[in-house]
């Protein structure tokens, strides 16, 4: 059993730090003063600056198949390279991608909408979850009519991350009796858009489709086959959740390190309190355990295999661990952590949301436990 990696793909992750490294953590102080005044942390201007610039180092599509222009470096570096983003706050990816669910689509939607978005002509965004259906999603009541070669949208959708930014969405609605339907709906064919403002940085959009009308030539995918296409979206990305906040803990953790070594209290450094040298201890080992997790189900992608299992479980260990970690990193620093001249606070707001997002922790505790119960997964099997 081999853990290394080879020389190749230690050139990619080490060009990865180096530019996150120079190019993007210099960032990091104009991104909190840019927030703290209710402003985006980037311009659209200075991301795009930043993704040409990543472009000219080779990055590009990462996981995009090369027949699209993408790298396709597979699951397991795109998997190493998330940990190596995670490492800034600076809201930042690499630029060349789309949904996975785009690749679905007819040869005409490919070139109105997987290739512009590819490009970055084009901006997406996936909406399922709505007011009463979140983790439930087979409880969406989004309802699409057919009036002759159109189809006539209505309902809600809700937390919709890029909501607000996209100009096409990939909306999933009932189409009765035929099931659920994945629709490409252009922002001029008449939704809207509403903010909804949390506690972190994270905005999503809250959007409204009121008899809005789309051609049939518009379902993505077949008739009544949208739910194993959204369960798709969502199980493709799952581990890569755990994958960008394994970057943060490691950061954050550093930080707490340095930090208790020149931090003084009743006459020594508190690195040398036991009660802090457990917090950085037990940090480790959890940041650690979640890396291995994590590789572990974007290596059952990369074989063909079935990686639900796996993904739910690094998923829900990487979204605990990371909560962890910010609330020791935290405490180490004191009153210091907990102002926003550090960025530890805004990572503690951030970082809430993994246990939230993408399939809750119950859900994720649901699934492990119903795969064992079931027999879809086995105990005390090693690479099986």
């Amino acid at each position: 059993m081999d853990f290394s990696l080879t020389p190749e793909e230690r050139q990619i992750r080490d060009t990865v730090r180096s530019f996150i490294e120079k190019e993007v953590m210099p960032l990091e102080p104009e991104v909190l003063r840019n927030e703290r005044a209710g402003r985006p942390g980037l311009t659209p201007d200075v991301l795009r600056d930043l993704r040409a610039k990543a472009r000219k180092s080779g990055f590009w599509g990462i996981n995009t198949p090369e027949e699209y222009g993408g790298a396709a470096l597979g699951p397991i570096m795109s998997a190493i390279i998330a940990m190596e983003i995670g490492r800034t706050f600076v809201p930042f990816s690499f630029g060349g991608s789309a949904d996975n669910i785009l690749y679905a689509g007819t040869d005409e939607q490919k070139q109105r909408y997987l290739l512009p978005t590819i490009e970055g002509e084009r901006r997406s965004c996936f909406a399922i979850t709505e007011p009463g259906a979140g983790s439930d999603a087979r409880n969406i009541r989004t309802r699409a009519t057919q009036d002759g070669a159109e189809w006539i949208i209505n309902g809600e959708k809700t937390f919709i991350t890029g909501g607000n930014e996209a100009d096409f969405v990939m909306v999933f609605a009932v189409t009765e009796p035929h099931g659920v339907t994945c629709f490409l709906v252009d922002r001029d064919m008449g939704w809207k858009s509403e903010p909804i403002h949390t506690m972190g940085e994270w905005g999503p959009a809250s959007l409204v489709f009121q008899d809005v009308r789309v051609p049939e030539e518009n379902i993505l995918g077949e008739l009544g086959k949208g739910f194993e296409l959204a369960m798709q979206w969502i199980g493709q990305g799952r581990y890569m959740i755990p994958a960008r906040a394994i970057g943060s803990a490691e950061r954050m953790l550093g930080m707490a390190v340095e930090y208790a070594k020149i931090r003084k209290s009743m006459g020594q450094t508190i690195s040398n309190y036991q009660a802090i040298q457990w917090m950085i201890a037990d940090s480790q080992v959890e940041i650690e355990a979640a890396k291995w997790l994590t590789l572990y189900a974007a290596w059952r992608v990369s074989a063909g295999m079935d990686a639900r299992h796996a993904s739910s479980i690094a998923k829900l260990n990487g979204a605990i661990m990371a909560n962890q970690v910010v609330d020791r990193v935290l405490q180490i620093h004191g009153g210091m952590g907990y102002t926003k001249e550090l960025p530890i606070e805004r990572w503690y707001r951030e970082l809430r949301l993994l246990r939230i997002f993408e399939g809750t922790d119950e859900i994720q505790r649901r699934t492990i436990a119903r795969n064992l119960i079931k027999g879809h997964a086995r105990l005390g099997l090693i690479g099986e």
